[in-house]
């Protein structure tokens, strides 16, 4: 491919920034009792999430000067690896077991969660399969059937740990690409039916699964247990107001909202900035998604269109499942907000992930 180089799409660039600022500053605000609590440092939490953001920028910065095109021949390579890691995670004594869930490695002080790894080097190779084969995407048996088996055996590993939130972003974001690529309707149609059916299998399988359900439905029903949670979410975001309580005046994070730096820190972010500040930070997201399309839809080739629109549609299912749980609209699974929630391999591997899409950018036709 003949390389025209431009700058990095500058609105992705301020974006990303942006959220990423705010992030590091709710990532503060929202653990420092906690932290102090635990480790006798308000900054705790803080300065981890400040180390994360920094080796993710770097990683961002890199990635967005490499040219995406270089990544299809190293695709197949980078997924086998991150399967690897994901059998590896499995094995007791290598993985780490935290909330119920064997997701971790541990390394040193720190520790990665494979199924990160494996959200984006899933995208990386389902973008060369199906820019490969898109003439074949109409048929069933040549198309779409090898597609959702190549999607299947991460998800499957994912949900041995379990981990059923990183897998349904994972799915989702495989099956807008598949969509975009040619995929029929009817195949969806028929997959959505399995999927439902597979859906109630591994909530019906896991106890608590069942009590998250229960939970959303009636959360008032068990009130400091199933319900505990999603209560304190609303009590965080009813009296932020239009305006919020003021940065730093949350009061959910004083021990009643579990961990308020990573699922439901977009509960205290409403408390303390309010709607407005909540609007804000949405608003960001949307320029993010806007911007991440336009790439998308200028790219120089299927893979790299592709692989744009999975990294912006990750992103953004991720968005939307976090604010809908925190907003009491689904069940609680798991999920974190991207850029904003504490969390070293969700950071570091999001904004390594953006730095593709800026890489992209570069050689968008407008």
């Amino acid at each position: 491919m003949e390389e025209k180089q431009r700058k990095p799409d500058l609105w992705l660039v301020a974006a990303i920034l942006g959220i990423l600022i705010m992030g590091i500053v709710m990532v503060y605000s929202s653990s420092s009792i906690w932290s102090e609590y635990k480790f006798d440092d308000p900054w705790f939490f803080a300065k981890r999430q400040m180390l994360f953001a920094s080796v993710g920028l770097v990683a961002m910065v890199a990635l967005s000067r490499i040219p995406y095109y270089v990544w299809h021949s190293h695709s197949k390579w980078i997924l086998i690896m991150c399967l690897v890691f994901l059998v590896a995670v499995l094995i007791p004594g290598v993985g780490m077991v935290r909330g119920g869930a064997r997701s971790w490695i541990g390394v040193g002080m720190f520790s990665i969660q494979p199924s990160e790894f494996m959200k984006l080097g899933l995208i990386l190779f389902l973008a060369r399969f199906l820019s490969e084969r898109q003439k074949k995407m109409n048929s069933f048996q040549q198309g779409f059937l090898p597609g959702l088996a190549l999607i299947l055996v991460p998800f499957a590993l994912i949900m041995l740990q379990p981990d059923l939130g990183t897998g349904v972003v994972m799915v989702g974001t495989c099956m807008v690409m598949m969509f975009t690529a040619g995929a029929r309707i009817s195949h969806f149609m028929w997959m959505a039916a399995a999927g439902m059916a597979g859906m109630i299998a591994l909530i019906a399988s896991a106890p608590y699964r069942i009590k998250r359900i229960t939970a959303f439905l009636h959360p008032w029903e068990d009130p400091l247990g199933s319900g505990f949670q999603i209560i304190q979410s609303l009590y965080a975001i009813g009296p932020g107001g239009l305006l919020g309580l003021g940065l730093g005046n949350s009061m959910q994070k004083f021990f009643y909202l579990p961990e308020p730096q990573t699922d439901f820190i977009f509960a205290v972010l409403a408390e303390e900035l309010g709607f407005l500040g909540g609007a804000f930070i949405l608003i960001l997201f949307f320029i993010l998604l806007w911007r991440g399309i336009r790439t998308s839809l200028y790219a120089p080739d299927l893979f790299g269109s592709l692989l744009a629109l999975g990294i912006v549609g990750m992103v953004s299912i991720q968005v939307m499942i976090n604010v809908s749980v925190v907003t009491g609209l689904i069940p609680v699974t798991g999920i974190t907000l991207p850029l904003v929630s504490y969390g070293g391999s969700s950071l570091t591997l999001t904004l390594a992930s953006l730095g593709l899409l800026l890489s992209v950018s570069r050689f968008s036709s407008h």
